[in-house]
């Protein structure tokens, strides 16, 4: 596919790239390396290919949970979501002074975030145990998204001993990943499940 590199060698912009079509293949990845945003030449499985790719995966179990539900609020967020994710994942793949040029991530965001688990946490009894996954596919589903967006903050947070990474990208994986267990928790009061308490065998 075509990278970024080209395009900000080239100055094309992304509606002229669409205009005229885009080559899903290239071949400049077949003996497993590709360059990050910024030109330099990497193995697939560099860390932030490790990081970003992640995020990729974290985007398609977001992308499932969102066609798994019907409150329209609800599908709205997490398509802002994805948005934001794809933009994190731009600023994982670049590399110096090229990630200035790239959209970025706010405090605003975050902000966003925390609003909207405030909002439903108004509207549910307070957590008194720890609850089990299940119930419900789209319940499963969040807890799915959830775990991807812990693997996402430990390969960042590994990611960041060596590499310079905006504090910005793990706080809003952060509360990404509290978000969507809130979120379970609301799917699983609108669809009226009873939850499933964790009771320690003892």
């Amino acid at each position: 596919m075509l990278s970024y590199n080209i395009l900000l060698k080239e100055k094309i912009t992304f509606a002229k790239i669409f205009r005229q079509g885009m080559k899903v293949y290239t071949k400049t990845g077949d003996k497993g390396k590709t360059s990050l945003i910024g030109g330099t030449r990497v193995a697939k499985n560099h860390p932030r290919l490790e990081a970003y790719g992640t995020v990729d995966e974290l985007m398609a179990h977001t992308a499932l949970l969102m066609d798994s539900i019907n409150d329209a609020g609800d599908k709205e967020f997490l398509l802002w979501t994805l948005d934001r994710l794809m933009t994190l994942a731009s600023v994982l793949a670049a590399e110096g002074e090229v990630a200035k040029k790239l959209p970025l991530l706010l405090p605003e965001d975050v902000q966003r975030m925390e609003k909207k688990i405030d909002e439903m946490e108004g509207n549910l009894e307070p957590l008194r145990s720890f609850v089990l996954p299940g119930g419900h596919q789209a319940v499963s589903q969040c807890h799915v998204a959830r775990t991807v967006c812990r693997r996402t903050e430990r390969l960042i947070v590994s990611l960041e001993e060596n590499d310079d990474i905006p504090p910005i990208v793990n706080q809003y994986i952060n509360r990404m990943s509290d978000y969507l267990f809130v979120l379970s928790r609301k799917i699983t009061k609108d669809l009226q499940i009873i939850s499933k308490k964790w009771t320690p065998i003892v």
